[in-house]
């Protein structure tokens, strides 16, 4: 049977992985596909370099296009990033009847409910396995394997670079920026981090999981998003103290009042196997009826970490590419004519647990003060831990974690204890969960 023929847009870190994989594994690949699947053009703005990957035998031009209109051109592997052309090249790859992989979680995030529309009405695939989580199969695993389960909860570390960072932070006693250069120079970030650092990554991978793991529409507009830059070396050693570790975690969260859909650092208990997450790998959790809780570990990120899931893609694009459209997986797991109008949670409507550190005046009374605005609020106190004020010290830190309650009531709170003479400094919060 003829060889499945596959485009590359774009032969970056993903792309040369991808084709690295396939040219080295060539011939197990296609013992599992039932044919071969074979990289026969490249589009890259950089030809020269591209032909030094590729060789000879492959087809290189400087115009994505070029490929999209080559009648020969089975797939479209979409590894270009961003929102701008890459959205205009794999609507133009599905209109030209193509079927599309990409690894473009912002795309799919910002427009993916525009993109499988367009792929569905044409009757095309558009596979996004590397999409999140780098090479770990999460993508397959909601959309097929939890296929029986109702699924209740997930929960993610789903952006290595600041595992890394919070790893670091935590072995070490480093400052947040001390470390955010390290990684840096190491590599885990960018020249310019703020995707990563400000919870934006993450925010996006969570948004492609809620969407399938609940039958929504992909809405990242609608998403929570708190980065990891005003965490203090200081509120890692407190949560250590309390056996709790700190991770930048995507939680998306089924409640009978709508979506929860949200990411930002988290104290989970130490305890649990994902806070032992450290550097820069991936997890997640994901809690559903049947089944229970399961985990899925593995490298985030990387040449061929990412490949493996492209090519997974491939595979299940070329074992289905004479299949009935109609009797294909649906592109986020839900029939579309099926997909649940449940609404996406506003941030001060979600129930969740805290974790306090108030720098206060070194005097009597300010606790008391302290739990009774929270008692007017009707949070109840989990512990307590206060640091000893040191000599010739006049104010010290006061530590407090709270059962659940509604985060409106704990941002007035907040504002409450914060007008507080005693209180000296604005009042960290940081969110618990206890994901059991």
């Amino acid at each position: 049977m003829k060889p499945i023929q596959v485009g590359l847009l774009g032969i970056g870190t993903v792309g040369s992985g991808t084709f690295e994989v396939l040219q080295r594994n060539q011939e197990e690949i296609k013992r599992r596909a039932g044919r071969g699947i074979e990289v026969t053009m490249v589009a890259d703005l950089d030809v020269a370099r591209a032909k030094s990957i590729v060789g000879p035998n492959v087809q290189v031009v400087d115009d994505a296009r070029k490929v999209i209109a080559n009648p020969d051109i089975d797939i479209v592997v979409e590894l270009i990033g961003g929102y701008g052309i890459a959205k205009q090249l794999v609507l133009e790859a599905i209109a030209a009847g193509k079927h599309v992989v990409t690894a473009n979680k912002a795309l799919l995030a910002v427009h993916g409910t525009e993109i499988f529309a367009a792929a569905h009405q044409k009757g095309v695939m558009v596979a996004f396995e590397a999409a999140v989580a780098g090479g770990i199969p999460i993508i397959k695993a909601l959309r097929e394997g939890l296929t029986a389960n109702r699924i209740q909860w997930l929960a993610g570390i789903i952006n290595g670079t600041t595992n890394f960072i919070l790893s670091e932070m935590r072995d070490k006693g480093l400052a947040f920026d001390d470390v955010l250069k390290q990684a840096q120079a190491l590599g885990y970030a960018e020249a310019d981090p703020t995707f990563d650092i400000e919870g934006v990554d993450a925010a996006h991978k969570a948004t492609i999981m809620s969407a399938i793991a609940f039958g929504v529409p992909v809405q990242f507009d609608k998403a929570y998003v708190e980065g990891i830059t005003k965490l203090e070396s200081q509120d890692i050693k407190y949560a250590d103290q309390l056996g709790y570790r700190i991770k930048l975690l995507g939680i998306s969260k089924r409640t009978a009042a709508g979506i929860e859909l949200r990411v930002h650092p988290c104290l989970v208990p130490a305890k649990r196997l994902i806070a032992n997450v450290e550097g820069a790998m991936n997890a997640v959790m994901v809690q559903a009826d049947a089944v229970g809780t399961t985990l899925y570990y593995g490298k985030g990120a990387g040449s061929e970490p990412t490949a493996s899931a492209v090519i997974a893609d491939l595979v299940d694009i070329t074992r289905l590419h004479t299949a009935d459209p109609l009797n294909r997986v649906p592109h986020l797991a839900f029939q579309p004519d099926a997909m649940s109008s449940l609404p996406i949670l506003p941030m001060d409507q979600i129930v969740t647990s805290y974790y306090l550190r108030l720098r206060v005046a070194d005097q009597a009374g300010v606790l008391a003060k302290v739990t009774g605005i929270l008692a007017h609020a009707d949070i109840s106190i989990d512990a307590v831990l206060q640091r000893e004020a040191g000599e010739g010290e006049s104010h010290t830190d006061l530590i407090i974690l709270t059962h659940d309650c509604v985060e409106a009531k704990m941002n007035q709170a907040i504002a409450e204890m914060q007008q507080l003479s005693t209180v000296l400094a604005p009042i960290t919060r940081i969110r618990k969960e206890e994901l059991n």
